[in-house]
């Protein structure tokens, strides 16, 4: 069932919050409303969120928690790239900031929690701190990132990659939407200017750490009944495509001894593939998610037949294994039935590991919030993916209902939006006290 829109969310979120959770300068009655209201801005017929990146409706999602971070008594402003920074400042204002954030833009047909659930709770913590009259040592900084979903280009990460210094921006202008308009004039559109992007490059040692909260988009905290994670590191995609090539024989004179069916050698390695990330490490995955026939006739034996495989890992030495092993078993596969293959590498994004001292940061506030503490990898890219390559960076996951993510029906209990909250809280208080 799709989440029901305007009041009857926040009536849902609060259906049974526990509101012994409200402490602190914390309020999940303000959580609920908030991400009520976001669900709001892009609503689709089946109940979701589409706010793709730099569309009007994202502006107007970033609008509406500006003002809200305004409303707050913090310092508001916008970047080249339109990422929205909102400041808490602290009492020594010069030294490296802390950062928390995420995102706004969603999928064509999204949920309600991917990317506004890490921003409110950013924004949450300053909330709380305003409530109870904190001053942080470090400045405090919250930031909602553009276009991390990619939906418009078939990219994203841009506002990250942005502040980051790492958008290649001669690449970045040559992409068009699916109407057809070019990144220059959507972003024109949108009230930015393409070629004041690269100015969005923020000093790297002006962060001293970033903090990302995100629904898990999984069932390891589900199944381990757990409202949060800490996040390990961040799997890196590498594709490779491999070419089955065979003989494109009549499909009815030719004797079954005889043939060199492309398409049975590749549903065999397909097969195979399966099993190979769990001899590589507890972490790794692989997908053989598109498969293309050749010539794809009803009564032609499958001269060719083309495999893109997906695969992932925390770190780059199993990356390594892992697509080591799966090009042996494509040449297994092939040798097996007597046909070529061949095999082309068509990207490779390096994992992120996260710093055990970030990880034992967000470790030490679960523990803290007498919750058990759970370590897991993200399979999924993030802005933390980015930030990590350059600050000390650290995630945490929050419970995904059925792991159901990218979807209407996406979930998560306001208790567990509230218990990251607490959690996202009492790190940041460690960060910028120091």
């Amino acid at each position: 069932m799709a989440v029901l829109q305007k009041d009857k969310l926040k009536e849902r979120l609060l259906q049974n919050y526990s509101d012994e959770l409200d402490h602190s300068g914390v309020s999940g009655e303000r959580m609920a409303s908030r991400l009520s209201l976001l669900s709001e801005i892009g609503v689709t017929a089946d109940g979701g969120s589409c706010r793709i990146g730099f569309s009007t409706e994202e502006r107007q999602a970033k609008e509406l928690v500006k003002s809200w971070m305004q409303e707050a008594g913090l310092v508001v402003r916008e970047d080249e790239a339109g990422n929205i920074i909102a400041v808490f400042a602290g009492i020594h204002p010069n030294e490296p900031v802390v950062l928390s954030g995420s995102h706004l833009d969603s999928v064509p047909n999204g949920g309600h929690f991917d990317g506004p659930l890490g921003v409110l709770c950013a924004l949450e913590v300053a909330e709380a701190w305003k409530e109870s009259g904190y001053q942080p040592h470090r400045t405090y900084e919250m930031i909602i990132f553009s276009d991390e979903e990619g939906a418009r280009f078939n990219g994203g990460l841009t506002g990250s990659q942005a502040f980051t210094g790492e958008l290649e921006m001669e690449q970045q202008l040559k992409l068009r939407d699916g109407e057809g308009k070019p990144f220059e004039q959507v972003v024109r559109e949108y009230g930015l200017a393409a070629n004041r992007f690269l100015d969005a490059k923020r000093d790297i040692t002006e962060i001293a750490a970033f903090i990302e909260v995100h629904i898990e988009q999984g069932k390891v905290l589900e199944n381990k009944d757990v409202p949060v994670g800490v996040v390990t590191g961040i799997a890196g995609p590498k594709w490779i495509k491999f070419s089955f090539k065979g003989s494109a024989d009549h499909a009815g004179n030719t004797p079954m001894y005889d043939r060199k069916d492309a398409l049975v050698a590749s549903s065999w390695f397909v097969y195979e593939l399966s099993g190979i990330p769990k001899e590589v490490s507890p972490t790794a995955v692989a997908t053989a998610g598109k498969v293309e026939v050749f010539p794809n006739g009803i009564n032609v034996i499958p001269g060719q037949a083309d495999v893109y495989v997906d695969m992932r890992d925390i770190s780059e030495e199993s990356v390594a294994t892992l697509s080591e092993r799966i090009i042996q078993k494509a040449h297994e596969a092939a040798q097996l039935h007597g046909i070529a293959v061949e095999y082309n590498e068509t990207l490779d994004v390096a994992p992120v590991p996260i710093q055990m001292e970030m990880q034992h940061l967000l470790l030490r506030a679960v523990e803290e919030m007498k919750l058990t503490p759970v370590l897991l990898p993200s399979g999924a890219a993030h802005d933390t993916m980015v930030l990590a390559r350059y600050v000390p960076a650290a995630m945490l996951f929050v419970r995904s209902q059925g792991g159901i993510s990218h979807h209407p029906d996406e979930w998560t209990t306001l208790d567990d939006c509230v218990q990251a909250v607490h959690v996202l809280k009492k790190a940041i208080e460690s960060l910028v006290s120091r």
